[in-house]
């Protein structure tokens, strides 16, 4: 599984590239090729990296302060990129939020690597921690602005706390995908999941009976 496609031979020159993209590139498939080798997370030393990517241990402290940092960022770039939100209304967000979760469920599924990274990080505390910080934390704090925007714009109830509809949107699809890996992670399930949810969280109007 490579993170760029098929790489140039050594002796073909890079070009439209800045070598630091190429070496970074280099780095980044390195630590993944060594994953689908079966290395375990204690063994992958910096120095083990380095060598397998063709690059000086100065070339990976020059931009990761060291491998919990650098192991994050490999994780990312194996999952599906972060979405652009259309921000047309706070429902169309949340859609576009909870479809991709649903296809990062479904890459660890699919793929073994993933999902056996995803069970050793949690036996590391550094790495989980690190992953936490600056992985989910945002994808969290992201669902969180879209719904306070949906409080202010009036499509949320002002008296709905925001942490706990986060997680009343994103637990479903967090369940089938970690605790229920039988269960279907259909292609409407993103709408299932909103429309469900919303359906008790949007304000009543003044109107109705």
């Amino acid at each position: 599984m490579s993170l760029a496609g098929s790489r140039p031979r050594p002796d073909a020159p890079v070009r439209g590239r800045p070598r630091s993209e190429a070496a970074e590139r280099a780095i980044l498939d390195g630590v993944m090729k060594l994953l689908e080798e079966g290395v375990p997370l204690a063994e992958l030393s910096i120095e083990r990296i380095a060598r397998t990517a063709g690059v000086g241990k100065a070339t990976i402290y020059r931009r990761w302060s060291g491998k919990e940092e650098l192991f994050i960022e490999v994780v990312r770039a194996a999952e599906p990129p972060e979405p652009e939100l259309p921000g047309t209304s706070m429902r169309d967000d949340l859609l576009v939020l909870l479809e991709n979760l649903r296809q990062r469920g479904l890459a660890s599924r699919s793929s073994l690597l993933l999902h056996n990274v995803h069970v050793q990080m949690k036996t590391n505390p550094r790495i989980w921690a690190a992953y936490h910080e600056n992985v989910i934390e945002p994808r969290r704090r992201l669902v969180l602005d879209v719904l306070r925007r949906g409080q202010l714009n009036g499509e949320l109830r002002a008296d709905v706390d925001v942490d706990l509809a986060n997680d009343l949107f994103v637990g479903p699809i967090l369940v089938r995908s970690v605790m229920r890996p039988e269960a279907d992670l259909c292609e409407d399930l993103a709408e299932q999941v909103v429309d469900s949810v919303l359906a008790g969280l949007r304000p009543v109007s003044s109107t109705a009976s």
